[in-house]
């Protein structure tokens, strides 16, 4: 046995021999090896692609977050969560990857940028009263805005930027150049407050940028208004409002007609090693439908509104090494959504306690617009102004705690208070106890962050946010049965609201 298994052993061995000596005499050709080079042109984490001049940089965050009588991205301004009952959801799950790749190539024009970032959300549903006893939650069934959004193994595709820049021209979907560099987040990751513009997903947009040197520059921007820019623009045509329209925070029915004009907007910064000063304008068509449901109806004429907005940051203050404040004021006339931001919400109906004998609850009307009008009359402009800031102190390398606060004023003026006050004493019964008719009405939000991050690019948030509605409308209202809310038919006082709602973040960029 011994002799048979060396006899094996040994003609292996002579076969491997035979074998490398025949593939010694034979000529190797190596396979090229391609490096992934450094590309230190652009700033750290950009690479060489293979092959090419162009340099790349993938980058990106997982997000996990957790709101408490709010949504991940809102108070509880409206629906199930300004109902405060057993529909109210006391808390929302949102797990989140965001993607982002930078290309850039150097030319003989200068850079050719491209910028792509998306978002894979999975976001817990929320219940949906359907008035008689049930509910249905949307884990099931996913939600309006995104079907597959809250399904069981579903979740929603968000595509924020996708932009090319060439030669100072910045093409696609990327931040207004309204906006300030903080967007909606002065200190805060609480994405809806007033008080200044706030594209955080991106707007398409053609836009060209000078620079002067020195840290100025100026952009020029045409952009799409349809899914940021526009507010509502009430047709509050006496047959349009109905108390169950009232009751939900509108004064009409939105009538915005087809896109005419994009939204002018111009921009002038002033970045230094202090901070940054801006200043920035915005011109917005407003352009209705038509009077009743035919063209033969007739329309009111368009109308422009515009808004302006300055801003200041201010870097590294006495208080402590990388403390920052940033702050901005704006004013808008038939351009509500430069102050009244894109993740705000476009009406609030808030209930509340009442101690009034005889009257079931409390409830806060408002509704933001950027104009209304009615039968035969043309468009009234709504006007309004504000304020956000925030300071974020350092309290050492792994703390930090930001202040901040907002404030909007709406106004309806003489001419949009009358159409709106017209078409709700219309209402009969429903309206009758109303004392005070006055569409008006001010916003106001302070909160408190605190931000730990234990280790580089890992941070654990807690954000609280106090939110005051001031509306004017006083007396009772007559409110229909609402059955999304399981509201009953009852008498309501009319009162200013308020809540609190609290964000909890853990973040890991990369």
């Amino acid at each position: 046995m011994k002799m048979v298994k060396s006899l094996i052993l040994g003609s292996a061995a002579a076969l491997v021999a035979v074998g490398g000596a025949q593939a010694a005499d034979l000529p190797v050709k190596a396979k090229a090896v391609e490096y992934v080079k450094i590309c230190s042109l652009y700033g750290p984490g950009f690479y060489y692609i293979p092959g090419t001049d162009t340099c790349i940089k993938l980058g990106g965050y997982l997000r996990v977050e957790t709101a408490w009588n709010g949504s991940v991205f809102n108070g509880a301004y409206n629906g199930q969560l300004g109902a405060q009952n057993r529909l109210s959801n006391y808390y929302t799950f949102r797990s989140r990857e965001d993607l982002n790749i930078d290309t850039r190539t150097a030319t003989e024009y200068g850079v050719v940028r491209t910028f792509f970032d998306a978002t894979f959300s999975w976001t817990s549903g929320s219940y949906g009263g359907a008035g008689t006893g049930g509910t249905t939650y949307s884990a099931a069934t996913g939600n309006v805005g995104n079907p597959s959004d809250g399904g069981i193994a579903g979740g929603s595709v968000g595509v924020y930027y996708a932009f090319i820049q060439f030669a100072g021209f910045t093409m696609g979907k990327a931040v207004s150049q309204f906006d300030t560099p903080w967007t909606n987040y002065p200190a805060n990751n609480f994405d809806g407050l007033v008080g200044g513009g706030g594209t955080v997903t991106g707007v398409n947009q053609f836009t060209y940028t000078a620079e002067f040197g020195n840290g100025v520059s100026l952009s020029l921007s045409a952009q799409d208004p349809t899914a940021y820019g526009q507010s509502n623009l009430y047709n509050a045509s006496a047959a349009l409002v109905t108390p169950a329209v009232f009751t939900g925070g509108a004064y009409g029915l939105s009538d915005f007609g087809g896109t005419r004009s994009p939204d002018f907007i111009a921009m002038l910064r002033v970045d230094q090693a202090w901070g940054l000063f801006q200043f920035s304008a915005a011109a917005h068509d407003n352009h209705a439908a038509y009077y009743g449901t035919t063209e033969i109806t007739g329309h009111p004429d368009d109308k422009w509104g515009w808004a302006a907005q300055v801003a200041l940051s201010i870097k590294n203050i006495p208080t402590g090494p990388g403390d920052t404040v940033n702050m901005q004021a704006v004013y808008t006339d038939g351009a509500t959504r430069y102050n009244f931001q894109s993740l705000n919400v476009s009406n609030y109906t808030m209930f509340g306690g009442s101690s009034l004998p005889g009257v079931y609850q409390s409830i806060g009307i408002a509704g933001v617009a950027d104009g209304v009008f009615a039968n035969g009359t043309g468009i009234s402009t709504v006007q309004t102004w504000g304020f956000r800031g925030g300071y974020t102190h350092n309290w050492d390398a792994y703390w930090n705690t930001g202040i901040y606060g907002a404030y909007a004023q709406l106004k309806y003026g003489n001419g949009g208070a009358a159409i709106v006050c017209a078409s709700i004493a219309g209402l009969g019964a429903a309206t009758a106890g109303i004392t005070n008719c006055n569409p008006d009405f001010n916003i106001a939000q302070i909160g408190v962050i605190t931000r730990w991050t234990p280790v580089k690019n890992l941070t654990f948030s807690a954000d609280v946010l106090y939110t005051h509605l001031d509306q004017k409308f006083s007396g009772t209202i007559n409110v229909p049965a609402i059955n999304s809310v399981a509201k009953p038919a009852a008498v309501y006082e009319l009162k200013d609201q308020d809540t609190v709602a609290l964000l909890l973040r853990a973040q890991r960029n990369w």
